[in-house]
């Protein structure tokens, strides 16, 4: 659990903050949702006695915040409470709400010394712990898409530049111009970075209309995944105080580039050295059966990547997100990328996950397939070159209920993640299926009123 000195610096911290209102503690649900508790600033010292307690059910509500239905955690169990532990974060500020305020990131513990591994952030620390048996530390860096729209319009529609007046109305990949007419926005992201300890680097503008790209440093895998989850809330929060809406959603315009979320990592043993280097383009034989592991876990692994509906309009041939289980070097079709460069920094990128994915689920697929990977020496085939979309390649899963059965059925999940976690997904995603299945879209309504 958190140590003494995480929890007494939170209460330190408050003391030196005193214009701070208010006070959320929250929990990342396997949604990537932070769901939680406001508590009076005089009361913060529970956090330090560790007596912040919320229902271990909380990780497995649906997207909607709904209980799940039939939920043996819930109906059968009794809905128990789990402890709540800080992460090591503490207090983070957050400037864009209406009273200085700030959130405490917690994670879910049975008792004392058991972590809840139906808790995403625990099921990723598990992965971590198991390189650490073998003297190994994973090191990840993520780059996260998202599109800024306009607040006032009941679907995507591209945001009204604060510069020009202008809505915007044209792809402007990699435009300075398009950086600067929202200066003052990323002023602002990279200020409340910098106060959470989120490391931002580049921006750029992206394929689509609004569309901008934010890399993260590298970091432990742990801390790259509290750092991707951080960065979203910044970006949201931040957007609703520029009078904007931020937006991770997969493919919010149907005709437009998706936004991914791509993970490049490697790993160091106990000197510091990066195993995937053996002073060749290629890469070392652990790298190839890290590569191994992450081709043979793919399809039972992409709903962790592409974990709703509106997931699978991203993975489409020719969009800029793979649709194949293949490799390849400095290919950007393939679902596995590996970087040119020096050879020290030899790495391997994962192309497959949406923005819309929850971090922590995201890097424990990962890192957890890699790991099978290596543990079982497997090979992968020869690295695809060319256009990676052919048809004589396999493919992902292409909806979403192929990769729930996918996910609940594969052999390699359950030596990736518990068997909680595992069922929990599963029943989650099936009940936002019937969700989504139970209502009729404006589209279908047109398209069959008079026709059919």
């Amino acid at each position: 659990m958190s140590s003494e000195n995480d929890n007494t610096d939170i209460v330190a911290w408050l003391a030196d903050h005193p214009q701070v209102e208010v006070l959320h503690t929250a929990v990342c649900d396997l949604n990537g949702i932070m769901r939680g508790k406001r508590i009076p600033i005089e009361q913060a010292r529970r956090i330090a006695e560790n007596s912040i307690r919320m229902p271990l059910s909380i990780v497995g509500v649906d997207v909607w915040g709904e209980d799940i239905v039939g939920n043996p955690m819930v109906f059968s169990g009794g809905d128990t409470d789990g402890i709540c532990a800080t992460t090591g974060r503490g207090a983070l500020p957050i400037n864009w709400t209406a009273r200085p305020s700030a959130m405490v990131p917690l994670w879910l513990f049975q008792d004392a010394r058991t972590p809840f591994l139906g808790d995403p952030r625990q099921a990723l620390a598990s992965i971590v712990r198991r390189y650490a048996e073998l003297g190994l530390q994973p090191v990840a860096a993520t780059e996260l898409e998202f599109y800024l729209v306009d607040p006032e319009a009941d679907s995507a529609v591209p945001p009204i530049s604060p510069y020009t007046g202008k809505r915007l109305d044209s792809d402007a990949i990699l435009s300075l111009d398009e950086l600067e007419d929202f200066g003052e926005f990323f002023r602002d992201v990279y200020l409340q970075c910098e106060e959470q300890n989120v490391p931002a680097d580049t921006a750029v503008a992206e394929n689509g209309i609004g569309q901008f790209e934010i890399n993260l440093l590298h970091t432990d895998a742990l801390k790259a995944a509290d750092d991707a989850v951080l960065f979203k809330r910044i970006v949201k929060g931040v957007a609703r105080k520029h009078k904007l809406v931020a937006t991770f959603m997969a493919k919010p315009y149907g005709a437009r580039s998706g936004n991914g979320f791509h993970v490049h990592f490697s790993i160091n043993d106990l000197a510091g050295n990066n195993i995937f280097d053996d002073g060749t383009d290629s890469g070392s034989e652990i790298m190839h059966h890290a590569v191994g592991g992450l081709l043979a876990g793919m399809a039972e692994s992409t709903l962790v990547f592409a974990p709703h509906f509106n997931s699978y309009r991203r993975l489409r041939p020719d969009t800029h997100a793979p649709s194949a289980i293949s490799w390849g070097y400095e290919n950007r079709t393939t679902a596995i990328r590996i970087p040119g460069g020096n050879p020290k920094a030899r790495r391997i990128e994962h192309r497959v996950a949406g923005a819309d994915a929850n971090p922590y689920l995201v890097l424990a697929g990962i890192l957890g397939a890699a790991l099978v990977g290596i543990e079982d020496e497997k090979k992968p085939p020869k690295p695809f070159a060319g256009r990676a979309y052919s048809e004589r390649l396999p493919k992902l899963p292409a909806d979403w209920a192929s990769a729930v059965n996918a996910f609940e059925d594969g052999d390699m999940i359950p030596r990736i993640f518990d068997p909680v976690l595992q069922s929990m997904f599963v029943a989650c995603k099936r009940q936002e299926i019937a969700g989504f299945a139970s209502q009729v879209s404006d589209l279908e309504f047109s398209a069959y009123l008079e026709i059919v």
